[in-house]
């Protein structure tokens, strides 16, 4: 059984109820089939304005050294990104002037295990125990042209918050790969 508050009536921490947990979900399934149409624009809408989308690179590290195996922020990332960055790529998809992107890839998102948890502000200060913190695993297909064929693992921890009316948004995402050398020629790919 899911509890709902903890010490003082907070839900800070706890895991969300069965209800939210399903909101959730079917916010992924919605975001993973907006992206898989090319529906980039409606994909934004989903973003909050203030919206923290980051990627970090990681090596490959001895086990001793695992701390060190994702770059740190101000260290290389894939994705480094702000609702407004992300909306300028998207206007260079449809200008036709993004020729990694033309012909458009053909993606499948795919979500799964995930875990969903009331902020605790402690560990984040800028949001409340009302926002979710909410831990993902990922696998997308991308296919381009003839031949090119990418598989793209992960996991994303996102921070999603409610709008005024009632909608989650996503508010901070930090995406890791799996694997530390991408193989692909480009990666214009949305995760």
């Amino acid at each position: 059984m899911t509890t709902t508050t903890g010490p003082a009536g907070t839900r800070a921490g706890l895991r969300a109820d069965r209800d939210t947990h399903f909101e959730v979900e079917q916010f992924y399934y919605e975001e993973a089939a907006l992206l898989d149409d090319g529906r980039y624009a409606d994909w934004l809408d989903l973003l909050a304005d203030d919206l923290d989308y980051w990627m970090p690179t990681r090596s490959n590290r001895l086990r001793r050294q695992q701390a060190l195996s994702v770059a740190a922020r101000g260290e290389a990332a894939f994705y480094d990104e702000t609702k407004e960055s992300l909306a300028w790529r998207i206007r260079r998809f449809d200008s036709g002037m993004a020729w990694a992107e033309d012909p458009p890839s053909r993606t499948r998102h795919l979500v799964t295990n995930v875990l969903v948890r009331h902020v605790d502000p402690a560990d984040n200060p800028e949001f409340t125990a009302d926002d979710l913190s909410v831990r993902s695993a990922f696998l997308v297909y991308r296919n381009r042209l003839e031949r090119e064929e990418n598989v793209f693992a992960g996991s994303r921890t996102d921070i999603l918050r409610r709008v005024d009316d009632g909608a989650l948004r996503v508010a901070r995402r930090t995406v890791l790969l799996d694997q530390n050398i991408l193989l692909a020629k480009n990666i214009s790919t949305f995760f």
